[in-house]
């Protein structure tokens, strides 16, 4: 059974930082194409940041280019984004995602809340 779990959300300052982990059980996150994803009330979901399975390249949205950082610990099986410099319009629940062809899954989500 695969399982992504979230964690690390909370509310925080305007300009202030808060480091998401996904952890994976029952998939190899490595071999996989890692992804948080963010909705906000009333918007769609949108990606965040990527770390590809095929060269390892990072890819981020542009509004959180230069503040948050996407990284892996292949031997704790564990992703994360650390974001810095949070804004209030970065407020949404964050959820991380991993796939690879066919196979998609989603963790549970974990609310960030930045207060101005």
């Amino acid at each position: 059974d695969v399982q992504l779990q979230a964690s690390g959300g909370g509310l925080v300052q305007a300009g202030g930082s808060l480091r998401l982990s996904c952890a994976a059980s029952g998939i190899t996150f490595e071999n996989y194409s890692t992804h948080w994803f963010r909705q906000a009330p009333g918007k769609e979901r949108e990606g965040v940041s990527c770390i590809s399975n095929n060269n390892g390249r990072t890819y981020y949205e542009d509004s959180v280019k230069g503040r948050f950082t996407i990284s892996s610990d292949n031997a704790r099986n564990t992703v994360y984004l650390q974001m810095n410099s949070l804004k209030p319009e970065d407020s949404a629940v964050y959820y991380c995602n991993a796939e690879l062809g066919s196979r998609d899954y989603w963790g549970q989500g974990t609310q960030v809340t930045v207060s101005s």
